[in-house]
């Protein structure tokens, strides 16, 4: 993982630990880095993850970290900036808190930024293969992924992507709003995807979905973070025109998901966790093993 924009002291003491068991890095101006490692909450230090706010790295400036990370082009990042967050080159997710620029009750931009949360992808093969072979019986299921943000919804989706893309004739299409699922850099490069699948990055869902159905003719459709009528109008247009949909949200209210044009829900109760498989109806299904292999090697 590429976490070039880190100032060198954090670099080094990020760099010390196990790559595979960080997910978050969250910095406040002034105050100690804190890690989500193996799943908790710890300081670092510069030999590793610490419970003691002794001899923790402190951040000095957090917007200094953003500027980097965007590599000193903010134009680049103008659309990504009014969502509070920016996706940069693997699929790392800045999330941003600072003063919020608005105009007509619209965000233009973040500026005096004073934290931010780094959110570290992990591409682990494998997790989805239990899933893939419950929601593709007969055929490729309506599906959707729910759970509180941090329990591997795009970990899971990058591949069910794969499995379906690498076992099948299928053309899968990601809508990578986020950029998260597919990591991709300016040269296409990013993560393994499987020979049949094509990505759109960057626009709101409904527009994209519309359009891309149109240009790419998929016939299975993956998507991140559903959320609110538009992105729902944009799922039943894909499964009006006969399209799997296979997404994730972070909601949790079952009567909100059951509205939703869904065959299958799979609810995810943490990460390495068995994935609990509903039917349309939220009548139980089948507990889902989730562990996988991640691309060096680790355990996910």
């Amino acid at each position: 993982m590429n976490l070039y924009f880190l100032p060198e002291q954090i670099k080094r003491a990020v760099n010390n630990l196990n790559l595979n068991f960080v997910t978050e890095i969250r910095l406040r101006a002034g105050q100690p880095v804190i890690i989500q490692y193996k799943g908790e909450y710890k300081y670092i230090n510069d030999y590793g993850v610490t419970d003691s706010t002794s001899g923790a790295i402190v951040c000095e400036n957090a917007e200094s970290v953003l500027y980097a990370a965007m590599e000193k082009s903010v134009y680049a990042y103008t659309e990504q900036l009014k969502n509070g967050f920016v996706t940069v080159d693997g699929g790392v997710r800045i999330g941003i808190a600072g003063e919020y620029v608005t105009q007509d009750t619209s965000v233009v931009t973040v500026k005096n930024v004073t934290s931010l949360n780094i959110r570290i992808p992990h591409d682990v093969y494998g997790v989805a293969e239990n899933l893939y072979k419950t929601v593709s019986v007969g055929d490729i299921k309506s599906t959707l992924i729910f759970s509180p943000p941090g329990y591997g919804k795009t970990t899971l989706l990058r591949d069910l992507a794969r499995n379906i893309s690498q076992t099948s004739h299928l053309n899968v299409l990601i809508f990578d709003e986020r950029n998260e699922i597919s990591g991709l850099d300016g040269s296409g490069n990013g993560f393994e995807l499987g020979r049949n699948c094509d990505v759109v990055r960057g626009a709101n869902k409904l527009c994209a979905f519309v359009n891309a159905i149109r240009a790419m003719s998929p016939q299975v459709l993956i998507t991140d973070e559903l959320y609110g009528d538009i992105d729902a109008q944009a799922v039943s247009y894909a499964v009006e025109c006969g399209i799997a949909v296979i997404a994730s949200s972070h909601s949790v209210d079952m009567q909100v998901l059951k509205a939703m044009p869904f065959e299958r829900f799979v609810k995810l109760t943490g990460i390495g966790k068995e994935a609990v498989v509903y039917d349309k109806n939220f009548n139980f299904i089948c507990n889902c093993a989730t562990v996988g292999r991640t691309g060096n090697g680790g355990i996910g």
